[in-house]
C-alpha cells in the first residue's frame, strides 16, 4: 500500500520530503503535485522504475518521459541548448512548460525518444516538487498523471491513492492543483512548434498558437 505524505503546499516538511526521496532511491514511484497537475515521478537512473512508470500510464517507448530539473543548469546536462533556445527557456522556467530538445550523449537511451534522440525537459514551479528534487539530489523522470484510457489528469490526492494504492510507493498530498497538463513545445526544428497546448500560454513566450 502506498504511503500518504500530507505536506504543506508552500513549506513542505523536510522530514517528509526526505522520506519520500528515500522511496525514490529504493526504486519507488511517487505521485506528486506540480504547477500544472499531479505527476508520476521515478529515479532518473532506475531502469525498472522507468519501465513501471510507462506501464502504469500505458505508454510505449515512443512516448517521451519528461526529465524534471531543478533549474536551467540541470537541463544543460541532458540536452543540447543553443543561445536562442536558452533565452526561451530562461523566460519560461520555472513554469508549466515541457520542452523537447536534442538529447545530449549523457542521456540514458531509455529516456530519449528511440528514433529522434530527443528528450522532454521541464522545470516545475511548485515548492513541493522543487523540494523533492533537492532531497532526491538530482533530476527525476516524470509523466503527467493521466489514467490509462482517459484524457484528463488527476488532481485529487485521495482519488490518486485510492486508484493506485498498490502500484505507487507514495502520494505527496499538498491539496488539489491545476487540472491542465503542461504546454509542450518542440525546440528541435528551425522554429518552436507547439505540440500540446496546456496551462502555459505561448503568448507569454512570444509564440503564436493560432
Amino acid at each position: 500500500m502506498s504511503q500518504l505524505f500530507v505536506v504543506h503546499p508552500s513549506h513542505p516538511q523536510p522530514r517528509l520530503m526526505k522520506q519520500a526521496a528515500q522511496l525514490l532511491q529504493e526504486g519507488g514511484i511517487l505521485a506528486v503535485p506540480t504547477d500544472s497537475s499531479y505527476a508520476l515521478v521515478a529515479g532518473l537512473d532506475d531502469r525498472l522504475a522507468a519501465q513501471a512508470l510507462r506501464k502504469l500510464r500505458g505508454l510505449d517507448d515512443r512516448h517521451h518521459l519528461t526529465v524534471l530539473c531543478r533549474d536551467l543548469a540541470a537541463i544543460s546536462q541532458f540536452a543540447r541548448v543553443d543561445n536562442a533556445q536558452f533565452r526561451l527557456l530562461k523566460l519560461a522556467t520555472p513554469g508549466p512548460w515541457t520542452f523537447i530538445l536534442d538529447a545530449s550523449r549523457e542521456v540514458p537511451r531509455r529516456v530519449s525518444h528511440p528514433s529522434r534522440k530527443t528528450i522532454g525537459v521541464r522545470v516545475p514551479n511548485h515548492p513541493v516538487t522543487l523540494a523533492l528534487l533537492d532531497y532526491a539530489d538530482g533530476p527525476l523522470l516524470s509523466t503527467t498523471l493521466i489514467p490509462e484510457g482517459e484524457e484528463h489528469p488527476l488532481n485529487d490526492p485521495a482519488d490518486i491513492r485510492e486508484r493506485y494504492e498498490h502500484r505507487l510507493s507514495g502520494v505527496l498530498d499538498a491539496g488539489a492543483c491545476a487540472l491542465e497538463p503542461t504546454t509542450v513545445i518542440d525546440l528541435t526544428g528551425d522554429t518552436p512548434q507547439i505540440v500540446r497546448l496546456g496551462l502555459g500560454d505561448p503568448a507569454l513566450l512570444g509564440l503564436s498558437h493560432g
